[in-house]
Formats: structure tokens, C-alpha cells, sequence
């Protein structure tokens, strides 16, 4: 953890001057809502966050590359990258709904080594480090190793899911359907809300069909280093595949049989 340790106190600042932003704007009366190109939603909120982020990481970090959800990329001089979505659930942020979070991640190379999770109205923070465990709390404050559950049956096992719409778009929609029937519990905690469960053991299996870089960059890191596995949809590990399965592990093999995409 050492190598990374600067890294790791960084994106937690990162995620205080982001949950000061966006504690401000969130159910505010004047807050700017924007739709973008994919029919998403854009806010204020986002845009200000983002390029606070930029700005800090262009002094603390000059030959560090940047890859935003709203700016795009801005190459750097050197292996590293981060990676950062200033709002993941945006559209509860539009309406109210607390479940909403920024997260942020440093790649070194093609694979993450720091992620932070931020979900400032929940009160609660996730974080990781390549090989020095999963951790969340308050904030910074008193932080708790975390771990996945030892569930090994889908039919004991609890899933989260995002939405079924953008199932049928790759021809999962009725696996996906059986896969909820089978399971003991599905919930639709949607977004970032569902992997960090995950790797807190409270939910087993997660997974999108469609979904970007930005919005699992740090969640597959959190994931992995609380005992879990992270793959897309073809079995490749890594957030970087387009879209997302995440389990405890042990049911990982399972899952992918019955949803995933063959080659």
C-alpha cells in the first residue's frame, strides 16, 4: 500500500471538495439540469465537481492523465490515469433520492490501484487499494475492513440490478429474468449502491449489461479487494469491458453460465 498511500489521502481530498459541492446543489431550487446527447441527465453539480477535480489533480499530480464522465480524456505524461465521475446517479440526484455518489480511481497501467466511493448524503465512503483490502465509513472516520459473503447458492443468494430495460438490447432479458426468479431476493439499488453492498456481503450479485469506464473504475477495485470477483459480461476481469458482473466468487461461475455473453 505504501506506493499508493499519497494517492489514496489524494482522492479522499478529491471526495471532500466533491461531497462539498454537490451537498450544496443537491435538492437545491436553482440547480441547472441539462440533457445530453444519450438522452442522460447533466447538472451543475457534475460539471462544477469534475472540474474541481481537474484543477486540483493539474497541480498535485501534473503528469497524471484525466478520463472524466463530463470532459472526456486529457492525456498524460506518464502510465497513470484517473478516472472520475463526479455524480453516479444522476438522475436520483435530479429528483431527490439520496443514493447518489462520486467516484474517482487511479489507474497505473490498465489496471485500477486506488479507488474512493463517495455517497456524502448516505454519510457513508469506500476505498481501496491494490492489495491492502477493502474499507468504508463514515466519511474517513473509524473505517471498518469489509468483505464479500460466503453465500455459494444462487437459490440463498440476494441480487441488485440497475434497470431490465437495457437487458433485452443484448438478448439477456429473460436469463436475466430466470436468474432474479431463481435467486432468494432481488432489489433494484441500482448503480454504484449495488457493488459496494456487494463487497460490504450484504448483497451477492451485481450486474449491468451497458455500462461505461467511469461508473465501475473504482467499484471493481473496492469489489475485488473485499474477496469478491469482477468481470463483464464475457468473463474478462477488469471495469473496463462495457458491462458488469460482480459476485461473491463463489457464485461467480454460476452466474456467468446463466447471463453471460459467449464469444
Amino acid at each position: 500500500m505504501s506506493s499508493y498511500s499519497d494517492d489514496l489521502g489524494l482522492a479522499h481530498l478529491l471526495a471532500d471538495s466533491a461531497d462539498t459541492i454537490s451537498m450544496q446543489r443537491f435538492r437545491s431550487s436553482d440547480l441547472k439540469i441539462e440533457t445530453k446527447p444519450d438522452y442522460t441527465q447533466l447538472t451543475d453539480a457534475d460539471t462544477t465537481i469534475e472540474q474541481t477535480i481537474r484543477s486540483t489533480l493539474a497541480r498535485a499530480r501534473p503528469r497524471d492523465g484525466i478520463h472524466g464522465e463530463e470532459f472526456g480524456d486529457e492525456p498524460g505524461k506518464d502510465a497513470r490515469r484517473w478516472v472520475v465521475d463526479p455524480i453516479d446517479g444522476t438522475s436520483n440526484f435530479v429528483r431527490g433520492v439520496p443514493i447518489w455518489a462520486t467516484l474517482i480511481a487511479l489507474f497505473d497501467g490498465t489496471e485500477p490501484v486506488v479507488g474512493v466511493v463517495s455517497a456524502p448524503v448516505l454519510g457513508r465512503r469506500w476505498w481501496a487499494v491494490k492489495g491492502a483490502g477493502a474499507f468504508a465509513g463514515r466519511h474517513r472516520n473509524r473505517p471498518q475492513r469489509i468483505g464479500v459473503s460466503g453465500v455459494r447458492r444462487v437459490a440463498n443468494a440476494s441480487l441488485s440490478f440497475s434497470s431490465f430495460d437495457s437487458w433485452a438490447d443484448c438478448d439477456r432479458a429473460q436469463e436475466m429474468f430466470d436468474l432474479v426468479s431463481d435467486c432468494w431476493r432481488s432489489r433494484g439499488y441500482g448503480d454504484f449502491y449495488s457493488y459496494v453492498l456487494l463487497a460490504e456481503g450484504a448483497v451477492d450479485i451485481a450486474a449491468e449489461p451497458q455500462v461505461a469506464l467511469w461508473d465501475l473504475a473504482p467499484l471493481a477495485l473496492i469489489v475485488e479487494e473485499a474477496g469478491g470477483k469482477f468481470t463483464d459480461l464475457h468473463g474478462r476481469p477488469g471495469p473496463d469491458g462495457g458491462s458488469a458482473v460482480a459476485t461473491n466468487g463463489l457464485l461467480h461461475d454460476d452466474v456467468l453460465a446463466r447471463i453471460g455473453l459467449q464469444h
